[in-house]
């Protein structure tokens, strides 16, 4: 009997997701060890905190600066280089004797949380638009599962491995993974099938926009990006990790950047602005502004609510920690099933449709969230945010079945912006969670949530439709012609 051949678009669907997955594993490799860190290296909690802080604050630049790279070099390339780089902070994290060594590994390893943005392209040139948002939102979903992941296996792989030390090994071991599959993924992917070659943006000098209205709302977008950096570094005076000199200097760093990097923006678009943009070649920046506060309010905030969840279940219902990091764990966990449904369902029923439905649903569940306290059976809790934790993880699939529409060449600069808002919105809230209560926390997500649904009033929902128009119109077919696909 005849094997049944894999198709090309799975197999790369497969390769690309299990990318993702080890990127995320690497990532989040510290977290099942950090008491056993703090008492190797004796840290405070400020200390250990400024680790936390350092492993996410470069990923916010790093998914923008893919996303342009991406665009110019193929995903194969770019995909299978950082997984090869990255390999050299996760071994040094593992070797590090002092501190110091400990922060500044940490800090180069973040940029692996970038490759989220690399697979977004890579499988948009590989699927249809019918089926483009289940592919995304399995790549997402399962990939985001090797925080779980590391979780899980590496204390038991520690453990196997034995003595004090065994956490190095087992860190060094992701390292030695990302390393080997850097090279398997550069010999086994491929940017586009074989019929189909690859759109790309080759000019320098940042996202391309086709109106001065959306040049306002590109620099009004990345000022907040530099902004976040900046809390990262008053965070780190906070824990006197960072001297108030050193801190002030890292802020006059930063806003010297960003006045050269709005300068290079603007200089990089205004001669074609000036010259005007043809039809075909046009996009709307509000479609890229309202998916980036959607992504800000559903990915966002799940990266905080996980963060803070063990903690408030564990003080609400006077639960031991395991119990609580348990059910806690649960919210992250629905991704394997929640983030490809809402990929699933844009594809089947509409994507603005289903965006503001799970807009909708989180608001709704956040607020639920708020009214939680201990007087409430501890199962109805569980149940409210399970049911909350659906509704963010569909949105997050429901959004990137929307990025890759919006302007193919420029995807990876698209979704580079928009997954970088995801990170932004995490900062923000666990920012807003420091000095407010759980409850009221959990209400302000609510809120923005309603603000985000209001919003995609606005929003124009991008199609593959609209690009085979862009397309007919450049070789000066009528847009209404019977031309096939």
């Amino acid at each position: 009997m005849k094997k049944r051949r894999i198709a090309p678009n799975v197999s790369i669907l497969g390769l690309t997701t299990f990318a993702f997955f080890l990127s995320f594993v690497v990532w989040f490799n510290m977290a099942p060890f950090i008491h056993v860190i703090e008492q190797t290296f004796q840290l405070t909690n400020d200390e250990v905190g400024a680790l936390l802080v350092m492993n996410v604050a470069l990923t916010i630049p790093a998914r923008v600066l893919i996303g342009v790279l991406v665009d110019r070099f193929g995903s194969r390339k770019v995909y299978s280089s950082l997984l090869i780089l990255m390999s050299i902070p996760c071994f040094a994290f593992a070797l590090a004797t002092t501190y110091w060594q400990l922060l500044i590994s940490r800090m180069f390893l973040g940029i692996i949380g970038a490759g989220f943005v690399i697979g977004i392209r890579m499988i948009s040139e590989w699927f249809p638009e019918k089926r483009l948002g289940i592919a995304e939102g399995i790549y997402g979903g399962w990939g985001n599962f090797g925080s779980a992941a590391a979780a899980m296996s590496l204390p038991a792989l520690a453990l196997f491995l034995g003595g004090e030390e065994g956490w190095r090994y087992a860190i060094g071991i992701t390292g030695l993974l990302v390393l080997i599959y850097g090279f398997v993924f550069f010999f086994k992917a491929s940017d586009t099938p074989e019929s189909k070659s690859l759109p790309g943006a080759k000019r320098k000098g940042g996202l391309e926009v086709t109106s001065y209205k959306g040049l306002i709302g590109l620099l009004a977008m990345m000022l907040p990006m530099y902004g976040i950096l900046g809390v990262f570094l008053w965070k780190l005076y906070t824990m006197a990790i960072l001297s108030s000199g050193a801190a002030i200097s890292g802020c006059m760093i930063l806003l010297i950047l960003f006045v050269v990097s709005s300068f290079r923006t603007i200089q990089y678009n205004r001669r074609s602005l000036e010259r005007g943009i043809p039809d075909h070649e046009k996009y709307s920046f509000k479609q890229v502004f309202i998916l980036a506060a959607a992504y800000f309010v559903t990915f966002g905030s799940e990266l905080a609510v996980v963060s803070m969840l063990p903690l408030f279940f564990s003080e609400t219902f006077d639960l031991g920690l395991a119990a609580a990091g348990l059910i806690a764990g649960s919210f992250a966990f629905t991704n394997l099933v929640a983030r490809p449904l809402g990929g699933y369902l844009s594809d089947r029923y509409g994507r603005k449709l289903i965006l503001t439905i799970m807009l909708l649903g989180l608001s709704v569940g956040y607020f639920l969230m708020s009214q939680v306290t201990g007087t409430w059976p501890l199962a109805l809790a569980i149940a409210v945010t399970m049911l909350c934790s659906f509704f963010v993880q569909g949105g997050e699939g429901a959004v990137f079945a929307m990025v890759p529409l919006v302007k193919k060449k420029i995807t990876g600069q698209i979704a580079g912006l928009v997954g970088a808002y995801g990170n932004v919105g995490a900062t923000t809230f666990l920012t807003v969670y420091s000095v407010i209560q759980p409850g009221q926390f959990f209400m302000v997500i609510s809120v923005t949530g309603m603000v985000c649904t209001a919003g995609m009033l606005l929003l124009a929902e991008p199609s593959r439709q609209g690009i085979r128009k862009r397309k007919m119109s450049r070789m000066g077919v009528p847009s209404n012609s019977s031309v096939s696909r």
